[in-house]
């Protein structure tokens, strides 16, 4: 990524590589996502797992010359853009891909901070 790629272009980065490499088997993920979903214990971990995810990508962004607020707020989006799309494809019944689906919520994440 180019260091003038904005906060939220180079999340849109990450989250495509994230889809590519998560979403290869949509039926494992959804087993997976039971079994999380079914015990206390895995959501903590999922929760923390995301949490760290989040201050890593916040401190790549702030390496970049990204401002504090920008690159938390840019890092914090990703994760929620990430499991509202990665909940979507897991309950899908269409053939649409992760990587799709990421992009059609950012996309609708971008629109709703333009307040269209």
């Amino acid at each position: 990524m180019p260091a003038t790629t904005s906060a939220l272009d180079a999340v849109a980065a990450v989250l495509d590589t994230v889809a590519q490499m998560a979403g290869g088997d949509r039926e494992l993920a959804r087993k997976r996502q039971t079994v999380i979903m079914a015990n206390a214990d895995l959501r903590e971990r999922e929760l923390i797992k995301l949490t760290s995810l989040s201050a890593a990508l916040a401190d790549r962004l702030r390496q970049r010359g990204i401002g504090d607020i920008e690159a938390s707020l840019a890092a914090e989006t990703s994760i929620a853009v990430f499991r509202v799309a990665f909940s979507r494809w897991v309950t899908a019944t269409d053939d649409h891909d992760l990587q799709d689906i990421i992009r059609e919520t950012l996309d609708q994440l971008r629109t709703l901070a333009a307040g269209r």
